[in-house]
């Protein structure tokens, strides 16, 4: 994990602490760490954030599913629980909601440091969302031809947005509704501390790792704030074995109830044995 919230004076992102949400150009610092182990097969690159209640009842319910499923109606006509993210200069917003206003927009790359020479890393952009998100829950509007920017006439950007909802991408695949970063933000978090996939950085092949122990560098391009409400921001990069990815909050939690459960069972025991042979009846009087 990479902490580049940038609260520490000697952080490279201090200089970025304060930036806001329409920052031209964006802040940006980099970040060098180094790998003690290698990483054998494909690897998870997820952002995470602390302090961001995104379970807050008002903020869950500010959405518009119908207009995210591409209903057309509904583009032009949002949900009332947007508001006060439903219109701006009296056009509607697409996406609407309180959710989407506030999508995660750094921009995070990752190079591999060997002799003074930066390399790369393929970060794979598709592939990260819900099968099921991308192809049902979420479509773009219909209509003549392919042109987003047609279909989305009549709407405005989410007012935190730096761009347009048909301008995510370059790719007609993975822009619009159906942009899997956007996908990925709009399936809120059950805790205030979560982390969201990214990327992934899939094995070349079986002779080499794919990130092997060494050092690099994080460049990231510093656009969302945080220090306002005394968030944290990280990166990071995680891989799965046989047995599945590393995520101790399920063990824990089984085993904190499982506990609880042992001891009441035997409080209840205890009192059963001490109190349950009691003869019950009672002589009623004449």
């Amino acid at each position: 994990q990479i902490d580049y919230t940038g609260t520490e004076p000697s952080s490279p992102c201090n200089k970025c602490l304060n930036v806001s949400w329409d920052s031209t150009p964006p802040c940006t610092c980099t970040i060098n760490f180094t790998l003690e182990h290698s990483f054998e097969s494909n690897v998870f690159m997820y952002y995470g954030l602390s302090n961001f209640y995104q379970n807050h009842r008002r903020y869950v319910k500010s959405r518009d599913d119908s207009q995210l499923n591409g209903d057309n109606s509904s583009l032009l006509n949002p949900s009332k629980e947007c508001e006060p993210y439903r219109t701006n200069e009296d056009k509607p917003i697409a996406p609407c909601g309180a959710i989407a206003n506030s999508m995660f927009n750094d921009t995070l790359e990752l190079y591999r440091i060997d002799n003074d020479t930066r390399t790369p890393i393929t970060l794979i952009k598709k592939g990260i969302a819900w099968w099921t998100d991308k192809n049902v829950k979420f479509r773009n509007p219909t209509g003549d031809g392919n042109n987003l920017t047609a279909l989305f006439q009549g709407t405005t950007k989410p007012v935190n947005w730096p761009k347009p909802v048909y301008m995510l991408d370059s790719e007609p695949d993975n822009n619009g509704f159906i942009n899997e970063d956007f996908i990925v933000w709009m399936r809120t978090a059950a805790l205030p501390t979560f982390r969201k996939l990214y990327r992934l950085i899939e094995r070349k092949n079986n002779l080499q790792p794919t990130l092997q122990a060494g050092k690099y560098s994080l460049d990231i391009a510093y656009n969302y704030p945080v220090h306002s409400f005394d968030g944290r921001k990280r990166m990071i990069l995680s891989t799965i074995s046989w047995m599945g990815g590393k995520n101790p909050f399920l063990g824990i939690a089984y085993i904190t109830v499982g506990s609880i459960c042992f001891f009441l069972g035997v409080v209840l025991l205890i009192i059963h044995h001490k109190y349950g042979n009691r003869n019950t009846s009672a002589d009623i009087p004449n």
